[in-house]
């Protein structure tokens, strides 16, 4: 058996035990209104770390340059490269 076999076996072996965990809980014990809340607390926080991560993110980035500006660049280089390919022809002859 392959490692990555034996990581998908582990996780999905964890994965039941937590559901059947979660599920006892739940249903025949008496923590079960502390465990839905602390369930939609830590789904709250996920949900809005991840919005506050891409908040950030967009907040300081700074934005992409202008197409025009791309295009003069390439320009500007696109002559450079010519004009050295032509004073390299030159000198051949």
């Amino acid at each position: 058996m392959s490692r990555d076999q034996l990581i998908g076996v582990a996780l999905a072996v964890i994965s039941i035990l937590v559901i059947i965990v979660y599920g006892w809980i739940l249903f025949f014990t008496e923590w079960s209104m502390l465990l839905l809340q602390l369930s939609a607390f830590i789904a709250v926080v996920g949900v809005f770390g991840i919005l506050a991560w891409i908040g950030y993110t967009l907040a300081t980035t700074p934005p992409p340059k202008p197409i025009e500006e791309i295009e003069k660049e390439i320009e500007e280089e696109l002559k450079k490269l010519e004009a050295e390919q032509k004073q390299e022809n030159s000198e051949k002859q």
